[in-house]
């Protein structure tokens, strides 16, 4: 599991929302997929916080290089940091 945080830049509640469609139907279809565990925005749109089912972290940074919100500047920068789970 990983963590991954993804900045948005200074405009970002203004600038996403032609954008805003495309990137939610990508993160719920990765939600069914079981790929994305759990993902959403901070309320001050800063940045969006997610938490993926994925082997690497290269494959964590993947997934948000080919957002929407990456290709089109609405997001500025990525990090993924590892995750470990507390079990039932």
């Amino acid at each position: 599991m990983w963590h991954v945080q993804a900045t948005y830049a200074p405009d970002a509640a203004e600038t996403r929302t032609p954008f805003r469609a495309e990137h939610i139907a990508r993160m719920r279809a990765l939600k069914a997929e079981g790929v994305v565990v759990e993902v959403g925005a901070f309320a001050d749109v800063s940045a969006t916080v997610a938490i993926v089912r994925v082997a690497t972290e290269d494959e964590a940074l993947e997934l948000f290089r080919q957002d929407v919100y990456m290709r089109n500047g609405i997001w500025v920068e990525i990090r993924a940091l590892p995750f470990g789970r507390v079990r039932d």
